[in-house]
């Protein structure tokens, strides 16, 4: 294993977790949420936990970054903050 790329990746994941928690914007959270799975799912395939790693990218970044997004749109997009 080449133990940059992990780092990186994991910069990469910390970075899109906390932008997550912190953007005022459900949209923009929803779209950092689906992005943070993306790159989870690519830090488990890494590891070799490929199991894992295809169900973080078929229910973590895809289905549940549909849903979210699809229930930012039937709701309002901005906090009253």
């Amino acid at each position: 294993m080449i133990w940059q790329l992990d780092l990186i990746i994991l910069m990469i994941v910390i970075v899109l977790g906390i932008g997550a928690l912190t953007v005022k914007d459900l949209l923009s959270a929803a779209v950092l949420f689906g992005a943070y799975s993306f790159m989870m799912c690519l830090l488990w395939a890494i590891m070799g936990a490929v199991d894992v790693a295809f169900t973080e990218a078929s229910v973590g970044a895809g289905v549940s970054t549909v849903l979210f997004v699809a229930a930012v749109f039937r709701t309002s997009r901005r906090t009253k903050d």
